[in-house]
This record gives C-alpha cells, sequence and structure tokens, in this order.
C-alpha cells in the first residue's frame, strides 16, 4: 500500500474546519488541519461573525446612550476613536484565534498554514505560505472551505470606495455618507454598525421587504427601529449603475416607480449574497461534484460522491450559518472514525444581530403558508411583559407556531433584545417534540424575557398571564 501522510485532512479551518479536526483528533486519529492564516478561525473569526458581533456590541451601547435620555438620564455625544475601536476588534479576534492555535497544538494536530488543491481522490498538492509547495497523502479529507462574497451585477468597479463584508469590518473610516446594496443580514447589521458611529446610512434592497423570508411580523419590529437609525430604507430599488469619481461613488438607482436618480456616497457595501468556494480546489482531479450553484453535493453524513472526501459549511449547503458547519464537521469526524451517525437536525436557529434582534428556529409562518402546513400561531407582545418594561424595550415579539391537533411546538420567532440567546429554548422545544403545555408548565424566573415563551405557550390555550387573548373556539 502506498505511505499515507495523514488520516484525515481538513481543508479550511473556520468554525466547520476545527470543530471537524478537534473532534477527529479526541477521536483518536492523526488529522492535519490546512489553512493560509496563521491560527484556526475562517471568515467567520477573522472577518465575518466575531468582528462584526465586537462592534455591533459598541454600536449597541451608542444606541442605548441616546436612548436614555427618555428615561431621565442624558449622555454627551460619544467621541469615537476609530483607530482604537479597531485595535480592540483585532484584539478580540486575536485572543480567540490564539486560543484556537493552543487547541490545535494541545491536541497534536498538524497545522500547515498553506493553500491545498487535489491532485486525485487521495493526494493534495499544498502550498505554504512561506512559498514552498509539497504533497500530501491522506486517507479521509473533509472539505471546509467556506464562502465569500457575491459580486454586484454592476460590472467591475474599481476603487477601494466599495467594499464587501470584509473590507467594511476593517473600519479603516466612518464614511458621512454609506450605501448598502443589500436588506439581508449581512446588510442590516454592517449598516447598524455604520449608522450608530455617525454614518448616513442608505438601504437598497430589490425585493419588497427586509430580510426576504423572514416572518414579517417579526421583521416589522427591526424594520420601525431602523427607519429612525438609517437616512434611508428603500425598498423595491435596485442600483443600475456605478462609477467612482473623485469625490465618492457616483450611484444610478432605480425605484419601484421605473424613476431613477444619481447619487453621491463616500463609501458603498455590496451585501448581496455569499457563494460557497469551491474553484480552485482541484475538484475535478478527485472526481466530486458539485451542483449549478457550486455547492458540493453531500448525503447525511456529509460524504461526497468520493467515498473518501467529505464536505460540510458554507461549501455543502445552506443555510451558510457558522453553528450548522461546526455541527456538520462533527458528524464528518464522527463518521470518519467509524461511528454511525449522520446529520439529521430538527431545526437549526437564524439569529439577525441587529437592534434588535431577530431568531427563528423550526417552522416560520410564513413557510407554513407557502406550504399549506396546519398550523395555529400564539403571539406574546413585549409590550406586556415586566422585565421588558424595565428595559425600556416593549417592542418585541415572541410567537409559536404549534400543530392545531397536538400543540407540538412547530416553530419559535422572536423580535426583541437578546432574541439570539433566548431563542436556544426554542431549539430545545423543537428537537425534544415538547408542545405547548410542556412549555408554559415549565417554571420561569421572573422578571426576565424568557418568561414570553412562556407567556406565549399560555397564549395557545388563552390563559396567558399578562396578555388577555381568549382561545378561540373551534367550529
Amino acid at each position: 500500500m502506498a505511505k499515507v501522510d495523514t488520516q484525515v485532512a481538513v481543508i479550511g479551518a473556520g468554525p466547520g474546519g476545527y470543530a471537524a479536526a478537534f473532534l477527529a483528533a479526541d477521536l483518536g486519529l492523526q488529522v492535519t488541519l490546512i489553512d493560509p492564516e496563521p491560527n484556526p478561525g475562517g471568515v467567520c473569526l477573522y472577518r465575518g461573525c466575531i468582528p462584526s458581533k465586537a462592534l455591533l456590541h459598541i454600536a449597541a451601547q451608542i444606541i442605548e446612550s441616546r436612548s436614555a435620555k427618555d428615561h431621565g438620564v442624558v449622555f454627551g455625544s460619544p467621541k469615537i476613536q476609530t483607530a482604537k475601536l479597531r485595535s480592540w476588534k483585532n484584539d478580540v479576534v486575536a485572543k480567540l484565534t490564539g486560543g484556537l492555535g493552543q487547541l490545535v497544538k494541545q491536541r497534536r494536530i498538524q497545522y500547515r498554514q498553506a493553500t491545498a488543491t487535489f491532485e486525485d481522490h487521495r493526494t493534495l498538492t499544498i502550498k505554504e505560505t512561506g512559498g514552498s509547495t509539497g504533497k500530501l497523502s491522506f486517507e479521509n479529507a473533509i472539505i471546509a472551505t467556506g464562502s465569500h462574497a457575491s459580486p454586484l451585477p454592476v460590472g467591475k468597479v474599481d476603487s477601494d470606495r466599495l467594499m464587501d463584508s470584509s473590507a467594511a469590518l476593517e473600519l479603516d473610516t466612518v464614511p458621512q455618507k454609506l450605501l448598502v446594496i443589500g436588506g439581508g443580514y449581512i446588510g442590516l447589521e454592517i449598516g447598524t454598525v455604520y449608522a450608530a458611529l455617525g454614518s448616513k446610512v442608505t438601504l437598497v434592497e430589490m425585493t419588497p421587504n427586509l430580510l426576504p423570508g423572514v416572518d414579517r411580523d417579526l421583521v416589522g419590529v427591526l424594520q420601525k427601529r431602523l427607519t429612525g437609525l438609517f437616512e434611508q430604507l428603500l425598498l423595491e430599488t435596485t442600483v443600475k449603475e456605478m462609477k467612482a469619481q473623485k469625490n465618492g461613488l457616483r450611484v444610478v438607482i432605480e425605484g419601484p416607480d421605473g424613476q431613477r436618480q444619481t447619487r453621491i456616497f463616500e463609501r458603498v457595501l455590496a451585501a448581496v449574497g455569499r457563494r460557497p468556494t469551491t474553484s480552485g480546489l482541484g475538484l475535478e482531479n478527485a472526481g466530486v461534484q458539485t451542483d449549478k450553484r457550486g455547492f458540493i453535493r453531500v448525503d447525511g453524513q456529509q460524504r461526497t460522491n468520493v467515498d473518501a472526501i467529505f464536505a460540510i459549511g458554507d461549501v455543502a449547503d445552506e443555510p451558510m450559518l457558522a453553528h450548522k458547519a461546526s455541527h456538520q464537521g462533527r458528524v464528518a469526524a464522527e463518521v470518519i472514525a467509524g461511528r454511525k451517525v449522520a446529520f439529521e437536525p430538527a431545526t437549526i436557529p437564524a439569529v439577525v444581530f441587529t437592534d434588535p434582534e431577530i431568531a427563528w428556529a423550526g417552522l416560520t409562518e410564513t413557510e407554513a403558508k407557502a406550504k399549506n402546513i396546519d398550523h395555529s400561531v400564539s403571539r406574546f407582545p413585549w409590550a406586556a411583559s415586566g422585565r421588558a418594561a424595565t428595559l425600556g424595550r416593549g417592542d418585541g415579539l415572541t410567537k409559536l407556531l404549534v400543530d392545531p391537533r397536538t400543540e407540538r411546538i412547530l416553530g419559535v420567532g422572536i423580535a426583541g433584545v437578546g432574541a439570539g440567546e433566548l431563542i436556544a429554548e426554542g431549539v430545545l422545544a423543537i428537537e425534544m417534540g415538547a408542545n405547548a403545555t410542556d412549555l408554559g408548565l415549565s417554571i420561569h424566573p421572573h422578571p426576565t424575557l424568557s418568561e414570553t415563551i412562556m407567556e406565549a405557550a399560555e397564549g395557545v390555550h388563552g390563559t396567558a398571564t399578562s396578555y388577555y387573548r381568549p382561545k378561540k373556539k373551534s367550529k
């Protein structure tokens, strides 16, 4: 038999890749982890999830300080020290990625700061960051190369004033006027950061709604607040032309009425989606198949059409979420170790980390209506929450979707401060097959926002303590 250099080669050290590598090592396998960065972390830690949430924390502090005047506390205008803020954000990233580097050493994983391409279905060509090139043979490989920003459909614009999300999070300047193209979670989160820091933000979205696909009642809570934070929210609006000039980017936008206007912005953020990073990997050399959108085809064990090669995370399928990638990575590692497991979650939660946050898990009302799935909805407005009142944030909403026959929890949606922390209870309820009575009888601490989940569950029977809404009589 030919010599094998490693039992498991993991290509990409993001949340999916390092989770797979760590578990594989914990299960006794010899692991090589390959990534261009000096330490694990991937886009999420270096240029995505972590730096954006660090900046969103600062944005929330600024926004909250402004609203404190409504409660009798007046702060002066904040002085934004961009360089110090950027340094703090970078320190957060360095601390976390450095910690992952230590975990690599503790697990005796071979870390290669390099890129990898398939020479065949058992061999990788490794190009080290320093320039040297070599071969690495493997028993099994896990592809975890993630995704990258989709380009704007307006042709090439040669200017550093046009930013993708990674460039925007570098925070090299706070522009006076910023255009955000795309009303998905990336555009809304980064737009929130810059608006809080002082930019006049205009956001354009081609569809009739922000966060397409998310329930309108949840989005409405956020949209009402963003209307006061952003300079403009322009829906059913597209960018037709963009050209760099000395004082900024000249942008032609077209509204729902077909009328066009030309405006000048100091910076433009393109946030129109992401694509799987599969090109340049030599997948054709290994015989690995992709679909028309570039995603690698996998089965329930994350195995590609080539038995020894697996794919996880953004490169494999949607939704493109770090926590999904991590769980898929652990599944792939266990399968390689000989365990009989599969990636079969009942739900994958999603969170938009704006102010307020929006989080959901399981069946959404939008999806239920589109697929004609029988369901009933119980809503609990945060205006009836004592804890929300003490926070001055009664604008939130908690909703449950239940099976009308069994009252089993089908979906949970939350809009409000801390929604991302609260949604985990909904995930557990769905995974465990809980019903409305289970949630309603679970004693929640008072006063907390978590009580809104309990009261929404009680509302299924028309018995919510803090909100009167009698249960409709069945016909």
